[in-house]
């Protein structure tokens, strides 16, 4: 597999806690159904929110353009492992790529990295 890209982004917690809590429709924007979900069934759910925020911005960092927010997911697979779910322009763009993403949080911050990799055939 060949590497097209790769993206990083790291947010400060309290910035995305303090827009969820003042701007009402920011996390639906932002976040899909299951995203939400899954961050609010954390105690606390800042840093996953963060976390998931950094993720999708590094994503598109990594196909090289901005996306819709809901067109990328960030689910967690069997294992737990963060995966990368997409749909809309995002996926029409990825067509035969894998993406890779990580996420970690501390404390304070947030960061993700996504790494766009074209598939052998």
């Amino acid at each position: 597999m060949q590497v097209i890209g790769i993206g990083t982004d790291i947010i400060e917690i309290d910035r995305i806690a303090w827009v969820i809590d003042n701007t009402p429709r920011f996390a639906k924007r932002v976040f899909t159904p299951v995203e939400i979900d899954y961050c609010k069934a954390r105690k606390d759910c800042y840093p996953h929110f963060a976390a998931r925020f950094a993720a999708k911005e590094a994503v598109g960092k990594a196909i090289g353009r901005s996306l819709s927010w809901q067109d990328v997911e960030i689910i967690n697979g069997s294992q737990g492992k963060p995966e990368v779910r997409l749909s809309g322009l995002a996926q029409r763009l990825t067509e035969g790529c894998l993406v890779m993403i990580t996420m970690s949080h501390s404390k304070y911050y947030a960061t993700a990295t996504a790494l766009l990799m074209a598939c052998d055939e």
